[in-house]
């Protein structure tokens, strides 16, 4: 009997199998394919066999990471959720696909993790909170990082910062996008009929989390919140297919600073930025001599020969 295909990737809360958007793709497709994994879910990706989450563990390419590369690699193993599609429906889906990553997907990185308020009171506290020390110290803020790069690739733009006019551009792309996706969903179970595909597990993925997450600012939540078919379509695919992550998590309380607009402003930004990273590394350090990752040398002293004729040290002029 072949050795089980394992997944890693970040575990779930809030009432979804994964917080992560990617890592959602993931459990999804496998759910809707009959794919039999074996699921680690975690709070450290370079406990993953990659380094980053989420990553497919196999037998015959390696580790994989990437949902695109990992679907791929499921659909070679028979495991198909596309595999009654026409060719047209085929195309639709890539197309929605490209539309989810090209308009969705910025607003989603912007609410979660660019957002001041959002991040500081709920997505670094919930990294936070659930990474195991030290590294809780580093990987939020090195998250938060990544992601922001992730955007500025998105939108090809190297240099581009925060800010109102952006925001207002990612939210008036997202609810076009979402508005679309519930036009295109009608009255149906899902997007293609009576069955789920890839395409299910992609709208599913980026849409859960603004269903589930509460946040301080949710104008996307709202604008989901409107939208009733699809708001339905998240509730039955969690009740189908993930029923006891769908169990309604305990009233979470958020957490908000006394003025999380320092987290945005000079001096007190470059302020917390150098002292959490001089924190973490501090706390990295100690972990690794706690750990023997690093080890001290001390050299004990030697002792000077002194001659018995002599009973002054010689001087040098």
């Amino acid at each position: 009997m072949a050795a089980p295909l394992e997944l890693f990737c970040w575990k779930g809360d809030y009432g979804l199998p994964s917080v992560d958007v990617d890592c959602l793709t993931v459990l999804a497709y496998a759910k809707f394919a009959g794919a039999p994994l074996k699921v680690h879910k975690i709070t450290n990706p370079w406990r993953s066999p990659t380094g980053t989450l989420p990553a497919l563990k196999t037998m015959e390419e390696g580790s994989i990471s990437q949902p695109s590369k990992i679907i791929i690699h499921l659909r070679k193993q028979k495991y198909n959720a596309d595999y009654d599609l026409s060719a047209k429906e085929g195309a639709d889906t890539l197309a929605f696909v490209s539309l989810l990553e090209e308009k969705l997907l910025p607003a989603l990185i912007y609410t979660l993790w660019i957002d001041s308020k959002n991040y500081v009171d709920v997505t670094r506290c919930w990294y936070a909170e659930n990474i195991s020390f030290p590294l809780n110290f580093l990987l939020p803020n090195r998250i938060h990082g990544q992601q922001l790069e992730k955007l500025r690739l998105i939108r090809e733009d190297p240099v581009l910062e925060p800010g109102e006019q952006l925001e207002k551009e990612l939210y008036r792309d997202a609810f076009e996008c979402m508005t679309l996706l519930s036009q295109r969903l009608g009255s149906q179970k899902f997007f293609f009929g009576d069955s789920p595909s890839s395409l299910d597990a992609y709208v599913f993925a980026h849409l859960a989390p603004l269903l589930k997450i509460k946040l301080p600012n949710g104008k996307l939540q709202q604008h989901l919140n409107s939208l009733n078919n699809l708001q339905q379509y998240c509730i039955n695919i969690l009740a189908l297919y993930f029923p006891f992550d769908a169990r309604e998590a305990p009233n979470r309380k958020i957490h908000v600073q006394p003025d999380s607009s320092d987290f945005d402003n000079e001096p007190h930004k470059r302020r917390n930025q150098i002292l959490s990273v001089l924190f973490a590394v501090g706390a990295m350090l100690g972990y690794a001599i706690l750990t023997g990752i690093v080890t001290i040398k001390r050299e004990r002293p030697q002792l000077k020969n002194f001659s018995h004729d002599d009973g002054d040290e010689d001087d040098e002029d």
